[in-house]
């Protein structure tokens, strides 16, 4: 694929591992964020996520942070934003890119769970918009799920499936624009079982994480669950639907566990305390973990 010019909206977790990928992938990328510290620190952490790789460290010079939001998206092909998870604060940043990109240039939402249609609904040109969900760490994790309005265009989303393939990533198209596509439902859809076991007393936190990493969780990396279902047989996932659906959690709103949870205080790693305690060295011992499961996994596919 030619090179393009790349817009990152947002410089945090997710925008600087965007702007890598990218960057690596041979692109040039404008980086922008409000916060200086932020944006400032971009080009370091990215360097050192290279160094850590064992990537091409040069690809960081092809990165460029500004504090000029017209700046960065004036000459952009492509726009991916990447800012807080918050529905007025995207649908004003993207009223504002509109009026600064070509009429051409593409613009894509990150956010994880927010229907794409309420975040460009107040477009002039939404045939252009559409969603790109990464997930964290974007320079490790493969999968973006390419997220079309009613309103996108075939030709913009086909352009963005091939841009990100080209980067090295699994785009997968998502065919309707529902809160939280595909990954996020099935994640929560799991969360939301793995609380209400905890919360009516079956078992504690630890079991239920126990009981997924040592279990089906080892089959999920080459096992989905649908081809589960046809290798037992599909005549034998509906007997056992039968039996364990209705006792399965199916209320719509959030566990009043959890609401208690963060009524008081306890949000996990940021107070030492959610559904269990954390130490410090807990939490850097699990954080490490996940990331050289996830480097050994990238090591193994490449």
């Amino acid at each position: 694929m030619a090179k393009a010019r790349i817009a990152v909206i947002g410089a945090g977790l997710m925008g600087h591992g965007i702007a890598q990928v990218f960057a690596v992938a041979g692109h040039e990328v404008t980086i922008y964020d409000s916060v200086a510290a932020t944006r400032d620190s971009a080009k370091d952490r990215i360097l050192a996520n290279l160094k850590d790789l064992g990537e091409d460290q040069s690809a960081v010079e092809r990165v460029r942070p500004t504090a000029d939001l017209a700046a960065a998206v004036r000459d952009a092909d492509y726009v991916v934003e990447a800012v807080l998870e918050d529905l007025p604060l995207k649908q004003q940043l993207f009223l504002e890119i509109e009026r600064h990109v070509r009429p051409d240039t593409i613009l894509a939402s990150n956010t994880s769970v927010i229907p794409i249609t309420s975040i460009m609904r107040g477009l002039r040109d939404r045939s252009r918009a559409l969603g790109t969900h990464w997930w964290n760490p974007p320079y490790l994790v493969p999968l973006v799920e390419v997220i079309g309005t009613q309103w996108s265009s075939a030709k913009a989303i086909d352009w963005t499936v091939a841009l990100h393939e080209a980067a090295g990533k699994m785009p997968v198209r998502v065919k309707k624009d529902v809160p939280g596509f595909v990954g996020n439902r099935l994640q929560h859809a799991l969360w939301r079982e793995a609380i209400a076991l905890v919360e009516h007393g079956i078992c504690d936190a630890e079991t239920v994480d126990t009981v997924v990493k040592a279990s089906f969780g080892r089959r999920l990396a080459v096992l989905g669950p649908l081809e589960n279902a046809d290798l037992v047989g599909t005549d034998l996932t509906l007997s056992i639907h039968r039996t364990v659906l209705p006792a399965i959690e199916h209320r719509p709103g959030p566990s009043p566990y959890l609401e208690a949870l963060v009524a008081q205080g306890k949000l996990g790693f940021k107070s030492g305390e959610g559904f269990r305690k954390w130490s410090l060295e807990e939490q850097t011992a699990l954080r490490a973990k996940v990331v050289n499961h996830l480097k050994n996994a990238r090591m193994n596919e490449s």
